[in-house]
């Protein structure tokens, strides 16, 4: 099953990726009511393809690939997006923005030394829930009456989830040392 290419999962994974431009033309050319529905299905069906890969026996190396990668761009889009018609407040998005990206080159490092790759934790995952809470929170305060409730929610739910995020982010930086320290000690001496 790990070599399929056509599964229930990776089918969800690639819709779920080929929204992006679809979300980048609603949000360059003012359609807020549209980005903020694609940031919100998006978020909410991000464990749909993870759990339907276990829950049908269908998981892949491509899902393994494709989910997180999902993942990654739709964050990284509405944090982009959102900063540059600055519906994102920017003591959020940079910080997440930068998380990322050392995070992101720490794991591409590791992977090029033969570390493999980075186990995911029960904290990167609740911390990775309350940001695709957030960022559609600011959106929704754009479009949606309620929006004090929404940017209060946003705030709020945002902090706690970019504390998460740097907790995670430190501990991944924790092993990835360690991973490069049994690597080093596994390869033979030139």
């Amino acid at each position: 099953m790990k070599g399929r290419i056509v599964t229930i999962p990776n089918l969800i994974s690639g819709a779920r990726l080929l929204t992006v431009p679809v979300f980048w033309w609603a949000i360059l050319s003012d359609r807020f009511l549209m980005a903020t529905v694609i940031v919100g299905v998006i978020g909410s069906t991000d464990w749909l393809d993870g759990y339907l890969a276990r829950k049908l026996d269908q998981q892949t190396e491509l899902g393994a690939f494709l989910d997180p990668l999902a993942d990654r761009l739709m964050i990284a889009s509405a944090v982009i997006g959102g900063l540059i018609v600055d519906v994102i407040p920017g003591w959020i998005g940079y910080p997440l923005i930068a998380r990322e990206v050392l995070v992101g080159i720490g794991a591409i490092y590791l992977a090029s030394k033969g570390g493999g790759k980075l186990d995911v934790r029960f904290r990167g995952k609740l911390a990775t829930l309350l940001v695709y809470w957030a960022i559609p929170a600011f959106y929704f305060a754009e479009v949606a009456p309620a929006r004090q409730f929404f940017l209060l929610f946003g705030w709020v739910v945002g902090a706690v989830g970019l504390v998460l995020y740097y907790w995670v982010g430190f501990e991944y930086a924790g092993d990835i040392r360690s991973r490069l320290g049994t690597t080093r000690d596994r390869q033979p001496l030139g």
